[in-house]
């Protein structure tokens, strides 16, 4: 008789290891398996560097590149927020006694033809030039509010109602310009567009507080990424990365071995923003003195390429770039019924930082009906 399991889990994603995790952690008996002969899906990290090269079908590459076992190539970067849930969940499954993080140098912002550091501290504020000075104090006030926000207690509302009143509303009440709204929707909020500034604001204010803290098995229910049900997603849009291998930091960052960039989509006359993550020798992804940079956008127009030129033109110059476009898939069902729950494709547009506030939420929500 075949064994019978509580859970199977198809692909070694994120996502999937994760659920994965906190299932086997709660007694289900889980069967975990992937039909690559790696693990990470579409989330694979890449070594050494001349298997990135085969990948993409270009030749080996150079000496000047360093030895290929010193390069260790996200094909979807992860940033993580320190106090989000999805470090929550990979300390509760006790995954860190093999994992070492590493944190960032600074997150930045691209406004008016310049990078800017996006301001996290009182002195920063002060010395920030995304805002003028009265901007500055409107804003100190809007992050105390925010600081102090809890949902379970209607005192620190402000007279507003989180479930009502919309972003826009909010910037409103603390009389924030269309500047400053921009970038704490984006760069704090780490939202893909404007869309939020019409919806309730509970969600962006939560977002930027965080910002700141197969042979035939059985089982009950079937959990998967999209590749193994086709028939059950369909596609919401296209992603473009393109990875590029640089021998220098980017330029105004500070010299900054790892940061984010995010361009706006009013800059460009877009819909959705560019990103840029930077990665170096110092997270160990790179041999010594390199560093390696993803600029990924939502796919708008038949020229993919041409989109991403004003994120790699912030890049020049490029050793060696590795482009790639991919679907963005979604469900079609929430499986309840079929006991089929495929997830969402980890695709994300953005820089994963975003990725463990929207991310976990809906792995709490798969958690918990588990049967």
């Amino acid at each position: 008789r075949m064994p019978e399991f509580d859970v199977i889990v198809l692909g070694t994603g994120l996502k999937e290891c994760v659920l994965s995790g906190l299932m086997s952690v709660n007694g289900k008996k889980v069967l975990h398996m992937d039909s690559n002969p790696y693990y990470g899906g579409e989330c694979a990290s890449i070594s050494p560097l001349e298997e990135l090269y085969k990948r993409f079908q270009v030749s080996a590459p150079s000496k000047s590149m360093g030895s290929g076992k010193d390069w260790n190539v996200d094909l979807i970067p992860k940033f993580l927020l320190a106090n989000g849930q999805l470090v929550k969940m990979l300390l509760y499954t006790e995954v860190t006694r093999y994992l070492d993080f590493k944190v960032i140098e600074g997150s930045f912002v691209y406004k008016g033809g310049k990078i800017h550091k996006v301001p996290c501290t009182e002195t920063e504020t002060h010395n920030s030039d995304l805002m003028g000075m009265f901007d500055k104090r409107r804003f100190r006030k809007f992050m105390s509010f925010i600081m102090n926000f809890e949902e379970n207690d209607p005192r620190t509302y402000h007279d507003m109602d989180p479930h009502r009143t919309t972003m826009r509303d909010v910037f409103r009440h603390f009389d924030l310009g269309d500047d400053v709204m921009e970038f704490t929707g984006h760069a704090l909020a780490l939202h893909i567009s404007d869309d939020y500034l019409e919806q309730p604001c509970l969600m962006t204010i939560q977002r930027i507080k965080l910002y700141s803290e197969s042979l035939v098995f059985r089982c009950k229910q079937l959990i998967c990424d999209p590749s193994y049900a086709p028939e059950r997603v369909k596609k919401a849009g296209r992603v473009i990365r393109v990875i590029c291998l640089l021998n220098h930091p980017i330029k105004n960052t500070h010299d900054a071995n790892s940061c984010q960039i995010i361009i706006p989509q009013t800059h460009l006359n877009r819909k959705s923003d560019i990103y840029i993550c930077l990665l170096s020798f110092a997270h160990n992804v790179a041999a010594e003195g390199k560093y390696m940079a993803v600029v990924s956008t939502m796919v708008e127009t038949c020229n993919p390429e041409k989109e991403v030129q004003p994120g790699l033109a912030l890049l020049e110059p490029i050793l060696e770039k590795f482009v790639s476009v991919s679907n963005l898939l979604i469900p079609m069902d929430d499986g309840r019924r079929s006991q089929v729950r495929t997830l969402r494709c980890a695709l994300d547009v953005s820089t994963s930082q975003r990725m463990p506030l929207t991310a976990c939420v809906s792995h709490l929500d798969l958690h918990l009906p588990l049967v």
